[in-house]
């Protein structure tokens, strides 16, 4: 309907608050929409009553009457599209040798067993995929206890512990189990 852009909309917003003022621009804008809306719904209702009216009247029969005659070609184009794909599809099926009943059954077998194969390589990509992967964590590095000192007087503050940083875990081949003798 109308093409307002984001520019051209700010500058409305801005002289409406200027003219109608900080107070009273929620309600205006809400007067808007609600006859904004009240429009749409007046053309999309109307809109409705004139294509009904169009179909009561026949008039969709005569376009489509209409739009055939004004194009033969379309019909024209549609028998030489029946007809050669006709053709192809028997000169496809002519062209192909058939195969002796054991070379179609072997032939057979090996599609069934490529898709089986298939199926099953899928299958177990898919359970990989939903097992989460576990990442062992190191160790936490245990701290030695000290004996305690003779009571002082007052404790010390103790200095915050920074975590010690660790190295990046490297992957290591998984070696096989050694055989019990």
């Amino acid at each position: 309907m109308f093409s307002l852009g984001g520019t051209e909309l700010l500058v409305i917003g801005v002289v409406a608050l200027i003219v109608v003022g900080p107070k009273d621009l929620p309600g205006m804008f809400r007067q808007v929409g609600k006859f904004v809306g009240k429009a749409k719904g007046m053309a999309r209702d109307f809109s409705q009553a004139m294509n009904d009216a169009a179909d009561d009247a026949g008039v969709t029969d005569v376009q489509k009457t209409l739009k055939a005659a004004a194009n033969p070609m379309n019909s024209a184009f549609d028998e030489i599209k029946k007809t050669t794909d006709s053709f192809t599809k028997s000169t496809l099926e002519a062209g192909k040798p058939k195969l002796s009943k054991e070379r179609q059954a072997q032939a057979d077998k090996i599609r069934a067993k490529t898709a089986e194969m298939a199926t099953e390589r899928k299958a177990k990509e898919a359970a990989a995929a939903a097992k989460p992967k576990a990442k062992k964590k190191p160790a936490a590095k245990k701290v030695a206890a000290k004996a305690p000192a003779k009571a002082p007087a007052k404790a010390p503050a103790k200095a915050p512990v920074k975590a010690p940083v660790k190295a990046p875990v490297k992957k290591q081949a998984k070696k096989p189990a050694a055989k019990a003798a």
